[in-house]
């Protein structure tokens, strides 16, 4: 296993549908050894039904590397943790936050902030079924709730059903009348409100999620007492700065230059080419690398237009690479 996980939430990467694959995430571990990594939500039924190997196969060099789970089904949640147990994965976590409409009829994500009851008895079937932490990722409420009453009663539910590590999206979610993407820019954050749930609860775990962008940020949230900071798009959008030196959170050094990245994913794209993988499904995460740096736009492009072609490999990335290196040097 890859660093310890113990420690792992003082920074992690959220879990992103269409966007935190196994691809993204072996390119994320590349700029930061000790964050931990989300999976995209999988949801309990996908897996009792599904391709398993499909939806919970990832690299060792992953590691730490976390499982979200969505549903409200205790015995279906329990079964999905069972037979993730044998992919040993660092983490299991209960999505509690997904605004999407598609969550809703399923009764799961967002919606159970108005059912803490059957959250505890989600998380307990899912200890039974577990060693490793289960863990719950939350809003500070929903549509017309309180969340000054609504977060810490929750959050007292859940605890006294095992859960010792909370993240807290600072948003409420409007169930009724905004998209997902609205859900995660215009209710306002309440950051101040989670660091009041880290007093209240001193004994639990308590990370910070929403409007996190930069590892400044990041460190400013540790320095006030939360445990730790999860970063979502910027994390996707410009993982350069949000992910290269995270490790000094950790008082570690690792840091590689952007270039040496890039270098380090050429044998896991060459390996995914031959198993019949698309250029694509790697270098479409990759494209924000250098967000910022003289000849990223020409960097983008070149991925953007080229990776989807068929037989498209790692000459592409070579070809962008050019690019980038003529531009700044222009």
């Amino acid at each position: 296993m890859g660093s310890p996980a113990s420690q792992a939430h003082r920074l992690s990467v959220a879990p992103m549908m269409d966007w935190t694959d196994r691809h993204c995430r072996v390119f994320h571990r590349q700029m930061t050894r000790r964050a931990m990594l989300y999976t995209e939500m999988v949801t309990a039924p996908a897996i009792l039904h599904g391709p398993k190997a499909r939806l919970l196969d990832y690299s060792d060099s992953e590691h730490p590397v976390a499982l979200q789970l969505g549903g409200s089904d205790p015995v279906e949640l329990a079964a999905a943790t069972r037979i993730a147990g044998a992919w040993g994965y660092d983490e299991i976590n209960l999505n509690c936050g997904c605004p999407s409409d598609r969550v809703q009829s399923g009764c799961f994500g967002a919606v159970l902030m108005e059912r803490p009851g059957l959250v505890a008895d989600c998380v307990r079937a899912m200890m039974d079924e577990t060693d490793v932490p289960v863990t719950v990722k939350c809003r500070i409420g929903v549509d017309d709730q309180d969340p000054e009453t609504i977060l810490p009663q929750f959050i007292e539910t859940i605890a006294a059903a095992g859960v010792r590590h909370v993240i807290v999206h600072a948003r409420k979610a409007w169930l009724q009348g905004l998209s997902p993407k609205e859900n995660r820019e215009i209710p306002p954050l309440d950051h101040d409100l989670v660091l009041r749930m880290k007093e209240r609860f001193p004994e639990l775990t308590i990370c910070i999620n929403g409007g996190i962008t930069s590892l400044e940020q990041a460190r400013g949230f540790l320095d006030a007492g939360l445990d730790g900071v999860m970063i979502g798009r910027a994390a996707y959008h410009d993982p350069g700065n949000t992910l290269i030196g995270a490790d000094a959170l950790w008082g570690e050094s690792h840091a590689p230059d952007r270039l040496a990245v890039v270098e380090a994913m050429r044998p896991y794209i060459a390996r995914h080419l031959a198993s019949g993988g698309r250029l694509h499904q790697i270098t479409r995460h990759m494209l924000g690398l250098f967000l910022g740096r003289p000849g990223a736009r020409g960097w983008r492009r070149i991925l953007s237009e080229r990776a989807t072609r068929e037989g498209a490999g790692l000459e592409v990335v070579d070809a962008a690479l050019a690019e980038l290196q003529a531009s700044a040097a222009a």
